[in-house]
């Protein structure tokens, strides 16, 4: 019934190891169909060199299987709560890639220091910090998902203009319109990650990007009088 999701969720999934975004099963990827508020998501533990279309597992918004034999992502339910609350989005990706995880791992921002970060977004990549433990003692990877949208709403920030999140401890989460948007998110948050540690180890009171040069590189690429790329 759903062999268009599926066929996406997995031509976005495969995408991950051609990027070097995942290493054996660290990581999955999701795809929403909102008229039906349902999802396809990669099932749990299956290597990606074996994973096939069919393989998808659909679930609903409470992250209950509606169709596919096999066990979804133990991420699903943080997928089902941000579908569930951020209306924007099409598709999320869930990693452990080494630099953005590094990052989460010291339960920090990685800073805007440079304009590869200031072509995508105007702020530092946030890191939301790791939930109490009752709550990991409770249903964890649904307040995974309350943990990012809790962390959004303190900092003021929306799901349109930073796509992406660090959760402490933890790895990174992305998100797009599209589920090609957000592998390119991704792999974005990947580099910047990268390039941030190796600023910091080379200067570690490396300073900030000025904030015209923010604007600027920001704008170029998203401004209503943006110049970047070719017209239509």
């Amino acid at each position: 019934m759903y062999y268009t999701l599926k066929q996406s969720c997995y031509e976005a999934n495969m995408q991950l190891p051609k990027l070097g975004l995942v290493l054996f099963t660290f990581g999955n990827v999701s795809v929403v169909d909102r008229e039906n508020r349902v999802f396809a998501i990669k099932p749990s533990g299956v290597p990606y060199e074996t994973l096939r279309p069919e393989d998808m597992v659909i679930v609903d918004f409470a992250g209950q299987v509606v169709e596919g034999e096999k066990r979804p992502s133990s991420d699903t339910k943080t997928h089902a709560v941000l579908y569930s609350h951020w209306e924007e989005i099409g598709g999320i990706v869930h990693t452990h890639s080494t630099y953005a995880t590094a990052w989460a791992q010291t339960q920090l921002d990685i800073p805007i220091l440079g304009t590869t970060h200031a072509d995508h977004l105007t702020v530092d990549v946030p890191c939301a910090p790791p939930m109490s433990d009752e709550l990991i003692r409770g249903d964890y990877e649904h307040q995974t998902g309350w943990q990012i949208i809790n962390e959004f709403q303190r900092r003021g920030l929306t799901p349109t203009e930073v796509e992406m999140v660090l959760v402490g401890n933890h790895a990174p989460f992305t998100w797009g319109k599209t589920v090609d948007k957000a592998v390119y998110n991704s792999a974005v948050l990947e580099e910047v990650a990268r390039m941030a540690y190796l600023s910091c180890t080379l200067r570690p009171e490396v300073p900030r990007l000025k904030e015209a040069l923010v604007q600027k590189h920001y704008e170029r690429k998203h401004g209503a009088n943006s110049y970047y790329g070719q017209s239509c």
